[in-house]
């Protein structure tokens, strides 16, 4: 149908009208940014300390800088209080970092870093140690944010990502993320309690240290119907669960009955376990609770803390210790109760009668832990508590009894109804209301004939005694001290082995090896022989070290020495060495199932999922200790599957640490002008600048993603060119988000997998500072450290 010029018209009009209307919008949101920056930002350079005003919204609400803790300071955020309140924490950083001193100084940098400085700590603490950039301007917002920007106006870095045990008005707690309740009132370290945001959808209450398991949750949201889900406190004080995808509300949870521009709302875990919906009006002394997830305070698992049992009188919830035990603070009734009574050290089942006695309590409550479940008559349940060694306590329910043992975490008391609990107290109790008893009065004896009677008693008491001295003395020396003489001779012991590094003469590891018959390997550092001790009792692995630097034998024996008081679970251990003339050997224990190599790529079939990522783990622990935790801090340079070896029990051991400083310069079989292998080598060995333990990061970012994988980084026979290089084709796979490809068929965890991927490819980068240390890399494979988007990688070593 032909179009009317009228329609042409309108079309053109209405087309101009919207691009006006857009320009304007842009240029509005451009200049009240700039505004922003120019009224309300705080530039790099700035600084404040305890005694300085801090940095303000721009209302006055908020405020974030230092706040008094105890005889400390922390830096944190605080809604400002009215006439006659208190300031209200509600986000901390660093939370669990011991208070610092009032010499201490927060630096917002030239460099666009938040440090805080202090003489208290050894090093600077970043406020924001999760932003890999650099902030142009920073400010402190009316809704309780603290936001980092770029030059670009961009959100870099804000505290509202980062909850400790509160989210504002227009937070979210994220899927997989928590709250943890302050340890009290005045101190806000990590408490007793956290708030979990699951991935099954669910909103769940738990005390710390505890799994996420039922049998330990105490409060629930029962939203198991969406497992994109997460927590949003709306800026009118609507706590909702919402849908990650389409952002529909899945659940509201409250909704607060004061709404209106000067109202702050804030959802907190609260000391005391129970997550609470406040209210603060602009000019109230005190704020408004408009929710409260949980009534009967009894129900919060752990509020009594150990071996107490909580109850209510008048809708208040108190403490009480259960028979035989004391509060460990009288003053803290919160804080649990230890056992008053000294506990038999030793007993047989059944003679324990005479020293215990039983104390029923009815209309208790336990979920705790049983080790010990049988069906007996109603009266038979005490008794046998009080017949058996192990037990503390005991219950019956319905024809069950169940038997506990101390401490008891997980105890309540009702007002009708439970059971009863039948608890086991000493008859001779050691303290009384946390007193020790005084010592009983001593019996002074005045007759002859009994002090004749105590001497001649004393006498033949020391007699004998010099008799049984003198005798043990001559079995010692006959029968102890040779067999300790036999045992130095042979370095059997298993003490001697653990903390002594044996020198072994060559014709020993000749005769041990059989001749060097049996190669294990040949390795960046010699030729490796399968090998026996202690006539074939003992494994042990015999490498011969190959052109090794011109050492004398005493700087070669105080390297070995420095290297074998390296212990840990994820490395090789040196058992001993020889230094005889020229040769230059050394003896490792014995690794039965390989090297990782072998596991990777030649196995029939790849391992496991899980198992590769507990083999990842295993070899950034190791690493780490490398880096950071040894007494003598050691870069590998040589990180790579082949160096990755596997015991008995499949856990991965890196071996040849410590090695790359014997090298000769000119070594050429297996390395080049550099120290490493091919592939494996950081970009800085061809750049001339000095190397540092980033260079074994980077060999571990390449070997991390071979282990998911399962292939060589660089693979000729594959289907398509862009898979030759491992790197290049992960990145490609990660940024058109189908690394399903880089596992092909096989099931794993998909959140799992892109937390590996993303920590590879920041491990491989070209430039060595935007690289993790190793301790990051732990942290953020535990799941404890987000993880950013990382860039494309450059591998120019390949």
């Amino acid at each position: 149908m032909p179009i009317s010029p009228y329609s042409l018209s309108y079309m053109a009009s209405f087309t101009c009208a919207v691009l006006l209307i857009h320009i304007f919008v842009c240029f509005e949101a451009v200049v009240g940014a700039d505004q922003q920056k120019q009224s309300n930002s705080i530039s790099p350079g700035t600084s404040l300390t305890p005694i300085t005003q801090p940095w303000q919204s721009p209302s006055g609400r908020f405020a974030f800088g230092f706040y008094q803790q105890g005889g400390g300071f922390k830096v944190g955020i605080w809604l400002v209080g009215g006439a006659g309140s208190q300031n209200t924490t509600v986000w901390t950083a660093n939370r669990d970092d011991p208070p610092v001193f009032s010499n201490a100084t927060l630096e917002f940098t030239t460099t666009g870093k938040l440090l805080l400085r202090s003489t208290a700590q050894s090093e600077d603490r970043s406020i924001t140690a999760n932003s890999p950039h650099s902030a142009s301007f920073a400010s402190m917002l009316d809704s309780g944010n603290f936001v980092l920007y770029s030059k670009d106006f961009v959100v870099i870095w804000q505290s509202f990502d980062f909850p400790t045990d509160t989210i504002l008005g227009g937070q979210n707690l994220s899927t997989g993320h928590s709250l943890f309740s302050s340890f009290s009132e005045t101190n806000h370290s990590t408490g007793k309690f956290r708030l979990k945001m699951q991935y099954d959808g669910n909103l769940v209450a738990y005390p710390v240290n505890t799994e996420d398991i039922w049998t330990d949750c105490y409060w629930t949201s029962n939203t198991w119907t969406d497992p994109q889900t997460h927590l949003y406190l709306n800026s009118s004080g609507s706590l909702l669960l919402i849908n990650n995808t389409d952002s529909t509300t899945i659940k509201s949870l409250s909704d607060s009955s004061l709404s209106n521009n000067t109202v702050v709302h804030r959802a907190t875990l609260d000391v005391d376990g129970n997550f609470r919906l406040y209210s603060h009006p602009r000019g109230n002394s005190e704020p408004v609770i408009e929710w409260k997830a949980i009534e009967n305070m009894c129900n919060v698992k752990g509020f009594c803390g150990f071996n107490s049992y909580c109850y209510l009188n008048d809708d208040k919830p108190y403490c009480s210790c259960i028979p035989g035990a004391d509060f460990l603070d009288p003053n803290k009734k919160c804080s649990g109760c230890e056992r008053n009574f000294t506990k038999l050290g030793s007993c047989k089942d059944g003679e324990t009668n005479e020293f215990y006695h039983i104390v029923p309590i009815d209309n208790l409550n336990s979920l705790d832990g049983t080790y010990y479940e049988a069906e007996v008559a109603s009266d038979d349940c005490s008794k046998s508590c009080l017949e058996d060694c192990l037990c503390d306590a005991s219950v019956l329910t319905e024809k069950y009894c169940m038997k506990f043992m101390l401490p008891l975490r997980y105890i309540s008391r009702q007002s009708d109804g439970g059971d009863t609990i039948f608890f086991k107290v000493g008859t001779k109790p050691i303290r009384s209301n946390n007193q020790i008893l005084p010592n009983p009065p001593v019996v002074v004896t005045t007759s002859k004939k009994a002090l004749v009677l105590i001497l001649v008693l004393c006498l033949s008491l020391v007699t004998y005694s010099c008799f049984a001295l003198a005798f043990s003395g001559l079995f010692i020396f006959k029968f102890r001290i040779l067999k300790y003489r036999r045992l130095l001779e042979t370095a059997s012991s298993g003490l001697i082995e653990e903390f002594t590094l044996r020198s072994y003469s060559y014709n020993e590891l000749r005769k041990a090896t059989s001749g060097f018959i049996e190669k294990l390997g040949q390795g960046s550092f010699g030729t490796v022989y399968r090998g026996a001790l202690y006539k074939g009792k003992k494994l042990i692995a015999v490498k011969r070290l190959e052109k090794i630097a011109e050492e004398g034998e005493k700087e070669f024996r105080a390297e070995m020495r420095a290297i074998g008081r390296t212990h840990h679970k994820n490395l090789v251990r040196l058992l001993g060495y020889c230094a005889e003339g020229s040769k230059r050997l050394l003896v490792y224990e014995f690794m039965s199932n390989g090297s990782l190599a072998d596991l990777l790529f030649r196995a029939p079939r790849r391992p496991d999922w899980n198992e590769r990522v507990r083999i990842a783990l295993d070899v950034a622990r190791g690493i780490l200790y490398l880096h950071e935790e040894c007494e003598a801090p050691t870069v590998h340079c040589d990180i790579k599957p082949h160096n990755i070896l596997m015991d008995d029990f499949w856990t991965a051991k890196i071996s040849d640490f410590g090695l790359a400083k014997l090298l000769m310069p000119d070594q050429t079989r297996t390395f080049t002008q550099v120290r490493g292998t091919r592939g494996y080598l950081a970009p800085e060995w061809q750049k001339n600048i000095p190397i540092t333990v980033k260079v074994d990061i980077y060999s571990y970012g390449i070997v991390l993603l071979e282990i998911i994988c399962c292939r060589r980084n660089i693979e000729v026979n594959v289907s398509e060119p862009e898979e030759v290089v491992l790197s290049n084709w992960v990145y490609k796979c990660f940024v058109a988000r189908e690394l399903n490809k880089l596992v092909g068929s096989e099931e794993v965890e998909k959140n799992i997998l892109e937390k590996m991927v993303k920590v590879g490819l920041w491990c491989i980068q070209d430039e060595p500072v935007l690289r993790p240390s190793m301790k990051s890399v732990v942290l953020m494979l535990e799941g404890i450290t987000d993880i950013a988007t990382p860039p494309c990688p450059t591998n120019s070593s390949m």
